[in-house]
């Protein structure tokens, strides 16, 4: 009985040898066809000297009923190349007999890592495949841009101490929080664009000021620093725009999106024109008993409110958009305007009277309540809503002037933030129905077209 269970494991374990020996033994040819790609031209987005992109990937495929051996994958540039490839989990430049299963497919990963001050506007190189069936190549193409970095860590505050101007030579790239010093200017010129890594932001110090001097076609750019265009859509990739006590902004044709609180003002004199929000967290705008006027003020998808008032003060919003179509998190109310005399510093809850005038205006929601007030007895709670289309239900009630609309559909051309495009559709009820005489305030809209006849509520005639 012993001698049998000798035998019968002995054979066991020739079997299983034998088996582990044909599995490891497979005989791969050389590639009698030309290999098949997901793509031929491969895409990598805008990315910044010293700042590595993103991973990207392109899938090779053997149609061949036969295991494969490629003999050579390499980028063209070899070393000297802005790019770098990952070959079946080993990185490099050059790859020699790289097997491929019949009927199967190999991901090759592909990074961009400009170093300092390349000279390649365009970087571009080849992903080359060589094969007795032929050579084959994959393009890899990509933007490098020049970038000035501004980096806090524990040995660099990362302070301005002086007035500063920025141009749009070269971008803007913020780590940490760069903060402008009290009693500071920040000039930022046409067609400059301010980049943010995860959790940093711009702090403008007390008695500072904070110029944005964009234009049409050539705004200046507040973002995170992802800058693959799914990002565009997704807030908290940066923290926002912070203005201290007795601080000055005078902000035209900038676009700011994607992060926590767009832009906080706390007793801040603003003036905001010709600008977009959207996509934030909490607020693309949060102000704190400040005077802020805005005109041609474009606002979408904020978790909590577009424009959240806290303390009072005292607002003008002419000629404005405040849509929000916000659905990324259902618990947040994602209003289009909140307003409340109070704000809680810490532990301590402070007050502020507030004077609030809307003019020919859009404030609406997909939700029941697009405005939301929350008056303090005993403080002053002043508003004005003037030829302004306005959405609220849910027990609300506002008072409005004649020239007003509630509740109907402004019909927007596309409210979607992928493609957003807050203009109004020939049919909208909002379309010349604004105040001339508020109008002439504000005699272009947006996108620079006279709306001194007929005018429409909104950003856009």
């Amino acid at each position: 009985m012993n001698k049998f269970k000798l035998i019968l494991a002995f054979s066991f374990w020739a079997l299983l040898t034998a088996i582990s020996c044909n599995r490891d033994d497979i005989n791969f040819e050389s590639p009698s066809e030309l290999l098949r790609f997901s793509q031929d031209t491969l895409f990598l987005d805008t990315v910044y000297n010293q700042v590595r992109s993103e991973t990207y990937a392109v899938k090779i495929y053997n149609n061949e009923d036969k295991d494969v051996m490629i003999p050579k994958i390499s980028l063209e540039k070899g070393a000297s190349s802005l790019y770098r490839i990952n070959v079946d989990g080993k990185a490099g430049t050059d790859f020699t007999d790289i097997p491929l299963r019949k009927k199967d497919s190999l991901y090759i990963f592909v990074e961009i890592a400009p170093i300092a001050n390349a000279t390649e506007a365009i970087a571009e190189d080849r992903i080359q495949f060589q094969t007795p069936a032929g050579s084959q190549h994959v393009t890899l193409f990509s933007v490098v841009q020049d970038a000035e970095f501004y980096i806090e860590s524990k040995t660099n505050p990362n302070i301005l101490t002086s007035n500063t101007t920025w141009t749009n030579n070269k971008a803007k790239i913020i780590f940490g929080n760069l903060t402008v010093e009290a009693g500071k200017t920040l000039d930022i010129q046409k067609g400059t664009k301010i980049y943010f890594h995860k959790n940093s932001g711009l702090k403008i110090g007390k008695n500072g000021k904070l110029n944005v001097n964009g234009d049409l076609g050539e705004e200046v750019i507040f973002r995170g620093d992802r800058n693959d265009t799914r990002y565009d859509t997704i807030p908290k990739n940066w923290q926002g725009i912070s203005m201290d006590t007795n601080s000055t902004l005078n902000m035209n044709y900038a676009k700011v999106f994607g992060g926590t609180v767009g832009l906080e003002m706390n007793q801040t004199t603003a003036s905001i024109d010709n600008s977009i929000f959207h996509t934030h967290q909490e607020f693309g705008i949060l102000a704190i008993n400040s005077n802020v006027t805005a005109k041609n003020l474009v606002m979408n998808n904020s978790g909590e409110a577009n424009f959240g008032i806290f303390k009072g003060g005292t607002y003008n919003i002419i000629h404005s958009t405040l849509a929000n179509y916000w659905n990324l998190n259902s618990a947040l109310p994602g209003l289009g305007l909140y307003a409340t005399n109070e704000y809680t510093n810490g532990t301590t809850t402070e007050q502020g009277a507030l004077n609030l005038n809307i003019r020919n205006s859009i404030i609406y929601t997909d939700s029941d309540n697009a405005v939301l007030f929350k008056p303090t007895a005993g403080q002053t709670f002043n508003y004005t809503f003037q030829n302004s289309l306005l959405k609220y239900g849910s027990g609300a009630t506002y008072n409005v002037d004649v020239g007003s609309i509630k509740n109907q559909d402004p019909k927007f051309q596309n409210y979607f933030t992928q493609k957003m495009n807050l203009r109004l559709k020939e049919d909208s009820p909002a379309k010349g129905k604004g105040n001339v005489g508020v109008a002439a305030t504000v005699p272009l809209d947006i996108v620079k077209v006279s709306r001194t006849v007929t005018p429409s509520m909104g950003a856009y005639q």
